[in-house]
């Protein structure tokens, strides 16, 4: 899918964040500075290992749709960011990864790829 096509010359560039919740002083420090930086930053809206308030908490139906919500972010976005902190790459964020590269969006990450990964 292409947006871009329908949008105004010079709208700004949107940004995906992705990676495992457990990491979301990353997800706000990074989505701070790619803001500043005149970028839109599509984030996750709920954080899925929060005791307290995560979907997962709510059930594997609500953290199923939330994993589905994202892909539709992914689809909206210029490209995606992987927060892969200390180089952690989660089940979950594979997969967004996975469709990122099958929907054609260039992807970058915070920290270098591991061999294996």
């Amino acid at each position: 899918m292409n947006i871009r096509q329908h949008l105004p010359e010079g709208f700004p560039k949107v940004v995906c964040l992705c990676g495992s919740t457990r990491f979301m002083d990353a997800f706000h420090e990074f989505g701070w500075a790619l803001t500043l930086e005149g970028q839109i930053v599509l984030t996750v809206g709920v954080c899925k290992h929060a005791e307290d308030h995560g979907g997962e908490a709510l059930g594997e139906d609500v953290a199923n749709k939330l994993d589905e919500l994202h892909r539709r972010k992914i689809d909206l976005a210029d490209w995606v960011f992987v927060l892969n902190v200390g180089g952690y790459i989660g089940h979950s964020t594979r997969g967004e990864i996975e469709y990122a590269h099958a929907t054609g969006k260039y992807v970058g990450y915070l920290e270098d790829l591991q061999p294996n990964d």
